[in-house]
């Protein structure tokens, strides 16, 4: 039987980590849904901030080889990709932080500007240093909005529409897979690489304008009617020196592969392996005590949450490299299995937001994990037999899939065992979980990648190593709480 919230054993010691339910997270009631009165201005704001957040990350994918050739910035190319991920996790933590001592309002202003200034500075830049520095704050705004945002939704929003605002959420994100490429292609060539980012800094500002009236009507932390004004808890700075550690070793896993030592030719691997071990060092004070240990309820729904972003994002890099390398396709055709993945990604979230507490968060976690295992083996068989390219892309319609029921309860579920005083801390581990899972992922299958290729097994090696983590998740995936916003156990 699900433990009502009630009953739910607190997730560790006093530490800012631990959970406590609120009222907040009753009985669902009956009320207006996300596109109406009061929160369809909220609603649209948030969801345009995610939108254009996640165009920014696609379009750069786009355009970065004509910016690197232009400003001849070959050498600082992966750093332009690896460095907004790295400085990510300190805006995160930052803004976690920020967010739990006075509320999330001056964190998503000040996360906001960050974000245009790394635009602007991006896209006036005349020399690869400068445009390398502009995507640095890109990044720290970018992971401070992600982390405000759903604060945001946690004090706006009440607990029953929350699967269905991170199903837009995750539409939002979703969408520009689908366009955001061949826009950012567009404009480039019509105009400059430059308006890939200055044109987006002219949406941002509306965006950020729809969600003000919700801002303002927030009360600061500890100063509500119905409860006792407390002092703001203090800076956590510790845990941004932590950050910090873990950023620097995110980078030095993104850069590891191209270091080369006379006399020593595992010098790469071993600055890899020194590198993972200094970040999950780091991140261990960033998350909920015994998400690494995966303890039952936050910790395990953290960590099924990095373990499956690794899975999923350090597959779908690879695949439309496979059907290039080995079946021949055009880039544009090869970029069909993520135009399919993604759609299987919104239409799952969709479902599973107008299925709300009818699913059970557990059955919903462990399907979606389930699934995408199975996308992840189909692709593992096809690169590891030389089956039919269809079988992979059809397969990772299950990847899609089970990403789009997973991403959006696991938000769900973090926000139901957060107390209002966590509701930053736990947001902010949730999206360093993400972002820290995808990196390390990616920066490990690279390596791999070379390693393998003088035996041909390069793709092999990299959906095998895809495939244990997803198995890690599937795993985890019963330890997370089973109950809807109403009954959490």
């Amino acid at each position: 039987m699900p433990m009502t919230t009630e009953q739910a054993p607190p997730v560790h010691d006093s530490s800012p980590e631990q959970t406590e339910p609120t009222a907040a997270h009753g009985p669902a009631q009956p009320g207006p849904g996300i596109l109406q009165h009061p929160h369809l201005w909220v609603t649209i704001g948030a969801c345009a901030l995610v939108f254009l957040s996640a165009f920014e990350s696609l379009a750069v994918t786009k355009v970065m080889p004509l910016v690197s050739r232009e400003l001849d910035g070959a050498r600082l190319y992966a750093l332009a990709f690896a460095g907004p991920l790295a400085t990510g996790v300190i805006g995160m933590v930052a803004a976690g932080n920020w967010s739990d001592r006075r509320g999330p309002t001056t964190p998503l202003y000040l996360s906001t500007a960050l974000f245009v200034v790394g635009l602007v500075m991006a896209g006036l830049a005349t020399s690869m240093p400068a445009l390398v520095a502009g995507r640095l704050v890109q990044g720290l705004g970018g992971g401070a909005i992600t982390v405000a945002l759903y604060v945001v939704v946690a004090r706006v929003y009440p607990a029953a529409l929350h699967p269905k605002i991170f199903a837009a959420f995750s539409a939002a994100w979703v969408v520009p897979s689908l366009i955001g490429p061949f826009i950012a292609g567009v404009v480039a060539s019509a105009l400059s690489w430059h308006w890939v980012f200055l044109g987006v800094v002219f949406l941002v500002i509306p965006a950020l304008a729809m969600l003000v009236p919700a801002l303002r009507s927030m009360k600061p932390q500890g100063t509500g009617l119905d409860e006792a004004p407390v002092s703001p808890g203090p800076w956590k700075f510790g845990r941004l020196a932590w950050a910090v550690v873990a950023a620097l070793a995110v980078l030095g896993l993104n850069l590891s592969s191209a270091v080369q030592i006379d006399g020593f030719p595992w010098a790469s691997l071993m600055l890899a392996v020194i590198a993972v071990t200094i970040a999950l060092v780091a991140v261990r004070p960033l998350v909920p005590v015994g998400t690494l240990r995966a303890l039952r309820g936050l910790p395990s729904v953290i960590l099924v949450r990095g373990l499956v972003s690794a899975a999923f994002f350090g597959t779908e890099v690879y695949l439309p490299y496979l059907l290039i390398e080995r079946y021949n396709f055009s880039p544009q055709f090869a970029g069909l299995t993520l135009t399919v993945g993604a759609l299987a990604w919104a239409s799952a979230s969709t479902v599973q937001g107008r299925l709300g507490d009818r699913l059970n968060h557990r059955v919903a976690v462990r399907i979606g994990t389930a699934s995408v295992l199975a996308a992840v083996v189909i692709a593992l068989v096809t690169a590891a037999l030389h089956l039919l390219p269809a079988v992979a892309i059809v397969g990772w319609i299950f990847g899609g899939a089970g990403m789009g029921l997973v991403y959006p309860r696991l938000s769900v579920l973090t926000l139901a065992l957060s107390s209002r005083e966590t509701q930053g801390f736990n947001s902010s581990a949730m999206t360093i979980a993400d972002s820290l899972g995808g990196a390390l992922a990616l920066a490990t299958t690279g390596i791999i990648f070379t390693g393998l290729a003088a035996v041909g097994g390069s793709f092999a090696g990299v959906f095998s190593l895809a495939a244990i983590l997803a198995a890690c998740a599937v795993v985890v995936a019963p330890r997370v709480p089973a109950g809807g916003s109403s009954s959490l156990g």
